[in-house]
């Protein structure tokens, strides 16, 4: 988008008069006849039959492009000039007006908005040029510094801070409400919690990373934000080290979930029909494509934003380290597949249906089948960076997952302590601050041995009966034990730490009734009425 501008606008509500709207069924001729009635209040084929409607609004524009998202239109054309930029889209709105009169539709001039992409000249406040602004029936729209488009926030230089900022703010706001359902030990199971972090909490926070990439100093508060959701999904503690504290929670840190979502945004550009997708059509040609359609190349200058002096690389072309060169933008999504797509023909089209001319050369399921094998490529890309990014302590040894624990099921407060228990952070006498003495992390209810995980369930003698009952022999905590994969163990599991109270600090021992022989009475010799009376307690864990 060098040297262009964005000129969104909104359609305004369809006149009451009834269109005439062509349908077209196999086999039978098309042919026209009126409409009598409209669609209900919230149909889903409403907004289908809208983008039907209007399709002839998406006219070809010299050095510039057409985009819409069902009523918001925005129009984008680049020139040396800014007075040509202002000139040309003042043209380019009036043919669509004339188009839209047509068809009995209309702008809602007043929701304009406007701003100007500018070369780093143009932007310096000493330059004598501004950006002019646009008349549109006698009203003048002057250039925003940000405007806001389908939730993305664009400045004139194109960075994601602003965007970043505000989707933090929101992500922080509906984390805040989010977090009422469930207190710490208490509430919602980790389970439900883990569906909420990425079904409801990542989608806000993550908005735009199929565009934008953040800034380190951005990328980092973001990363606190997504550190305080783990924390409460699982409940653990504070000082829990950073990889286990997501490893456990099953949610990656950012830095490697942002590079998957632009990886899957890339998917559906490279992987959809040219035809129906302006932005795969600006793909380079060497894209292992079917197809040979491509848009022409003085179209790419549009998505591109570069320096004169940068020479742009290919597709294929990793970013050399400094970077000295650059890929154009639609390029450097691309390269994001190469991990995937190497040593393959083609790329296969998501609905390669909508391409007739593909169907004797690959049927679709063979098309669908190579697409969802990619996608789940994909997702193995992401355990496999995962620890190369992050690794966890050496003393953490389980598997790394995207799917929530089967023993996040049971309650929150049982699911945490088995949490905290694995991380080698919790009331466990051997897993205490770094400051605690070495006396003090033996077993408090045997004695014999530093009360660890691998010792608290499965060897400790005071607990022999209660394991018998509940774990029916079980012996070990391993990685690959079967009470991590076997269903049935983990309600077991669940039960012994609750009837154990393993894991369970001072503060949350039952009260237990004192009996006549803890009672030590202590009585001043001065005084005729006892100072007060101490029950001794059974043996607790520091």
């Amino acid at each position: 988008m060098q040297r262009g501008q964005s000129l969104p606008a909104s359609l305004g509500q369809v006149l009451s008069v009834r269109p005439l709207l062509p349908f077209a069924f196999p086999g039978l001729t098309p042919s026209f006849f009126p409409v009598s009635v409209g669609t209900t209040p919230g149909s889903p084929v409403s907004p289908l039959l809208f983008v039907i409607y209007v399709s002839p609004l998406h006219i070809p524009v010299p050095r510039g492009l057409v985009l819409s998202y069902l009523d918001d239109f925005s129009v984008t054309t680049s020139s040396p000039s800014c007075r040509c930029k202002s000139r040309a889209l003042r043209s380019i709105f009036g043919h669509l007006r004339a188009i839209a009169h047509t068809s009995r539709v209309d702008f809602s001039v007043p929701k304009t908005d406007l701003i100007h992409w500018l070369t780093p000249v143009q932007r310096d406040p000493c330059s004598a040029s501004r950006p002019p602004p646009v008349a549109l029936d006698g009203q003048l729209f002057h250039p925003f510094p940000k405007l806001r488009w389908l939730g993305y926030w664009f400045v004139p230089n194109l960075a994601s801070s602003a965007h970043f900022s505000r989707h933090l703010a929101l992500s922080q706001a509906a984390f805040a409400a989010v977090r009422r359902l469930s207190a710490y030990g208490l509430g919602v199971c980790p389970h439900l919690g883990h569906r909420l972090a990425f079904s409801v909490l990542f989608p806000i926070l993550g908005y735009g990373a199929d565009l934008f990439v953040p800034s380190k100093g951005l990328l980092s508060k973001m990363e606190v934000n997504w550190r305080k959701v783990q924390h409460w999904v699982k409940n653990y503690f504070v000082a829990t080290p950073i990889p286990i504290l997501s490893a456990e929670a099953s949610l990656p840190p950012l830095a490697v979930l942002l590079p998957h979502k632009r990886g899957m945004a890339t998917f559906r550009l490279g992987w959809s029909p040219r035809q129906i997708n302006p932005a795969s059509a600006r793909l380079c040609r060497a894209f292992p494509s079917l197809l040979i359609f491509r848009a022409p190349d003085s179209h790419r200058s549009v998505c591109t934003r570069l320096d004169p002096n940068i020479m742009p690389l290919n597709w294929k072309t990793p970013r050399p380290s400094p970077p000295t060169r650059t890929h154009l933008p639609v390029d450097a999504m691309a390269h994001l597949t190469l991990s995937l797509i190497r040593g393959r023909s083609f790329a296969p089209l998501i609905n390669s249906s909508v391409v007739l001319d593909l169907a004797p050369l690959r049927p679709d399921n063979v098309m669908k089948a190579t697409y969802s094998s990619l996608k789940a490529s994909a997702r193995l890309l992401i355990l496999d960076s995962w620890p190369l990014d992050h690794p966890p302590p050496p003393y953490y040894c389980f598997h790394l997952s995207l799917t929530p624990h089967p023993f996040m099921g049971p309650g929150k407060f049982i699911a945490g302590r088995i949490h905290q228990m694995r991380a080698q952070k919790s009331d466990l006498a051997a897993h205490p601050y770094w400051s605690s003495p070495e006396a003090l992390r033996f077993c408090p209810f045997c004695g014999e041995e530093q009360e660890t995980f691998s010792h608290a369930v499965p060897r400790c003698p005071a607990k022999a009966a209660a394991r018998s009952c509940q774990l029916q022999g079980f012996t070990s905590v391993s990685p690959d034990a079967p009470i991590w994969s076997t269903v049935s163990l983990h309600s077991s599991l669940s039960a012994y730490v609750k009837a154990t109270t393993t894991n369970h600090g001072p503060d949350m021992f039952p009260s237990l009734p004192p009996s006549p022989a803890s009672m030590v009475f202590l009585s001043a010799p001065a005084s005729p009425l006892p100072v007060g009376l101490l029950f001794s307690s059974p043996p607790r864990p520091v």
